[in-house]
């Protein structure tokens, strides 16, 4: 984490053209790579697309069914070597989760679970690579005359992707909900759970339902774009804690000292997040899916 400290050099770097601010500081680095090339004005626009989100998500996709493709490659019923155990751990827990939960076909849901929850930790593994590390590439390549004014590598931080996910979630449990029971069947639940098949609750009914698969959409992305959100925001208020005298203070041992320190503890305490945040987005899948299986 001490490589954090190049915030200094990034801050001198934009103080011969403006005054920058911790504000400042903590925006520039929070700003998508977009084709509009600023912020967004609004909180929906569909005419935005992040590049890095895009670019972040699909690498770290194929990365996944890569390692996962190698691993059954490999497999053998031999004695394993470390990187087979650690998939063989993975798959016997996902497998356990979701025999324990969906109560049908799992052969196609185990694996995407187990694809989900590998997919999730590599994105937000991504937050433990130095803030100030993208900056100084952008910094560095401009030499040869190529300019990327914005980059945010944590695609988890981004709530277009995080959004994106929970709703593809969303759309597997309308699929498995028409596949498992049917349309008549699935209709027939919408106006008749939970309160009851009766004509004049038909209404309250359907409300309620539309509300709860809205809430799910909605909360499980917010859940793992707010959880990832505020652990990037305190990585970048640790760089700060680097470049303390380039904002007028005078303390740059302190200022080191608390990088260092600060940084490697929230950095240790974070994998505990990544992983977290991953369990628990793979787990309300399964289990938004095992509802889809159900009767009401």
């Amino acid at each position: 984490m001490s490589s954090e400290v190049n915030a200094a050099a990034e801050v001198g770097h934009h103080a011969a053209t403006e005054a920058l601010t911790p504000t400042a500081y903590i925006a520039e680095h929070l700003q998508n790579l977009n084709n509009i090339g600023g912020p967004q004005a609004s909180i929906i626009d569909f005419s935005v697309i992040h590049f890095d989100t895009m670019f972040w998500t699909t690498l770290m996709g194929l990365i996944t069914v890569l390692l996962l493709v190698i691993a059954a490659r490999r497999a053998s019923p031999g004695v394993p070597g470390r990187f087979q155990c650690l998939v063989e751990m993975l798959v016997e827990m996902v497998e356990t989760q979701s025999k324990g939960i969906v109560h049908g076909d799992r052969s196609y849901i185990a694996p995407l679970a187990l694809f989900v929850f590998c997919w999730i930790i590599l994105l937000n593994t991504l937050d433990l690579v130095p803030v100030d590390w993208i900056v100084g590439v952008n910094h560095f390549i401009e030499g040869y005359g190529v300019h990327v004014p914005h980059h945010k590598i944590v695609p988890t931080t981004d709530l277009n992707a995080t959004l994106g996910m929970s709703f593809s979630v969303l759309l597997l449990v309308f699929f498995y909900s028409f596949k498992v029971k049917g349309f008549g069947g699935f209709m027939h639940e919408l106006v008749s759970a939970p309160f009851g098949a009766k004509w004049y609750l038909a209404p309250f009914n359907l409300i309620l339902n539309i509300i709860e698969y809205v809430a799910k959409g909605v909360s499980l992305g917010m859940r793992l774009f707010g959880n990832m959100y505020a652990g990037e925001l305190i990585f970048l208020l640790i760089a700060l804690l680097g470049s303390m005298w380039t904002f007028n203070l005078d303390l740059y041992m302190l200022g080191f000292v608390g990088n260092v320190l600060a940084g490697s503890a929230w950095a240790i305490f974070h994998i505990l997040v990544i992983l977290l945040q991953a369990f628990i987005f793979m787990m309300l899948t399964l289990v938004y899916i095992g509802q889809a299986h159900s009767h009401h």
